[in-house]
């Protein structure tokens, strides 16, 4: 029978202290002691901890040991910390920003710590309607919560786990791909033996400068910058966007680049994935082309190398400007290879990162089937009428047995 409780009917709540920092002797011993900052809504293992505390810190701070298993709520933060959810796999203590949750007989923890994960807007909900903007102990004691019977919680859990298990290994393939990818990288545009035999020329020799403008930006969509590249912005559709001078904003098309390069900003390379076939930017950017001679994914992988970009600082840096012009930029030497050995190289990065684009939707395609699951099976929609999850696990859909 599925019943509805409150946390701290059905486990034990509590949170953690940190000993004086200006005790030396309370600190470096053997005694993990989990941050908040280690609460990211994961598994929380030995090797995230950055700091110990001694025997004597414990004794002499609010700091209490809790077993493997326990759950760590963040309390504290106006950023994505504050209703994060850990699940600690081993002993340790914690500070006083996180709660910590040590489930009863009634209760599995893992079934509470995918419940919790699953309801973290909820539970930040809480936080703004206490008026406070933080959680605290009394809080988190009365945070609903939904239980199956324990045998339920466990086939939950059990299920919910295989895709945790399932996206942790897909993440870290995709790491090891990007590693992969970044090797690649250096291998082909910085260590490549046939560099040798590359010619040397200025940047202007590949590229080519746009200089069209927009008068009546109200015809196109308004693109946006950050340090990560250059974005669509739907909120300035239909927006008068042009500067005030009249000057307009340049036009920019389907796989054009764009550069700005500040002492702190550094190059901005255009997604010539986007759905747009044009689109407005700020006069502060330039907006170039390749020419014939090179191969447009090439200069992407080019323009984005940590050898271009440490040649790009050095010229910012090296006299008073913190701009660095177009016109400058087209004076670059480089080091180009011919449009066939471009195209060569492009594609060996395009099959790479394809890899990874293909990974990455796997990725998403897992995570959105997790929360599927928690959806029906948290709210006990669905039932698992197997213990084992796999081809014989069946789940039973309680709303269309009702119905029946």
């Amino acid at each position: 029978m599925i019943k509805s409780v409150k946390l701290g009917e059905v486990a034990r709540i509590s949170s953690g202290g940190t000993p004086s920092r200006a005790n030396p002797s309370y600190w470096n011993g053997n005694i993990p002691w989990v941050k908040t900052t280690q609460i990211q809504n994961c598994v929380i293992t030995p090797q995230d901890v950055d700091e110990w505390i001694t025997e004597e810190g414990l004794k002499n701070s609010s700091a209490k040991m809790v077993p493997a298993g326990t759950i760590v709520l963040g309390m504290i933060g106006q950023g994505k910390t504050r209703g994060q959810v850990g699940y600690l796999s081993f002993d340790a203590c914690t500070n006083q920003n996180a709660a910590t949750i040590t489930c009863g007989k009634e209760c599995d923890s893992w079934f509470v710590y995918q419940y919790l994960l699953f309801n973290y807007e909820n539970i930040r909900a809480l936080s703004n309607s206490s008026g406070q903007g933080n959680l605290n102990l009394g809080l988190v004691e009365i945070i609903p919560i939904t239980l199956p019977p324990l045998l339920q919680q466990k086939k939950i859990a059990n299920l919910l786990g295989t895709w945790d298990n399932a996206i942790e290994k897909t993440e870290a393939l995709i790491a090891a791909k990007e590693k992969q990818f970044e090797w690649l990288k250096s291998q082909l545009l910085l260590n490549n033996p046939k560099s040798k035999r590359w010619n040397t020329s200025a940047l202007g020799e590949f590229i080519v400068e746009k200089k069209e403008k927009s008068t009546t930006p109200d015809l196109y969509p308004c693109l946006t910058s950050s340090r990560r590249g250059i974005f669509l912005q739907e909120d300035y559709f239909s927006k008068q966007v042009a500067s005030k001078d009249n000057s307009g904003y340049k036009i920019m098309s389907r796989g054009d680049f764009t550069f700005r390069s500040m002492s702190d900003d550094g190059l901005f390379v255009f997604n010539k994935q986007t759905i747009i076939d044009k689109g407005l930017i700020s006069p502060a950017y330039g907006v170039f082309s390749p020419k014939q001679n090179m191969d447009s994914d090439f200069l992407y992988y080019f323009l984005n190398s940590p050898a271009f970009r440490r040649a790009l600082s050095r010229e910012v840096q090296g006299g008073t400007r913190t701009a660095l012009k177009l016109n400058a930029l087209k004076k670059l030497e480089v080091k180009i290879p011919c449009i066939q050995e471009q195209k060569h190289i492009a594609s060996k990065l395009n099959i790479t990162k394809k890899e990874i684009d293909l990974v990455k939707e796997l990725l998403e395609k897992y995570r959105s089937q997790k929360r599927g699951l928690m959806q029906k099976l948290l709210t006990g929609d669905w039932q698992v009428t197997s213990a084992q999850v796999g081809a014989e696990g069946e789940l039973q859909d309680r709303t269309k047995e009702n119905v029946a």
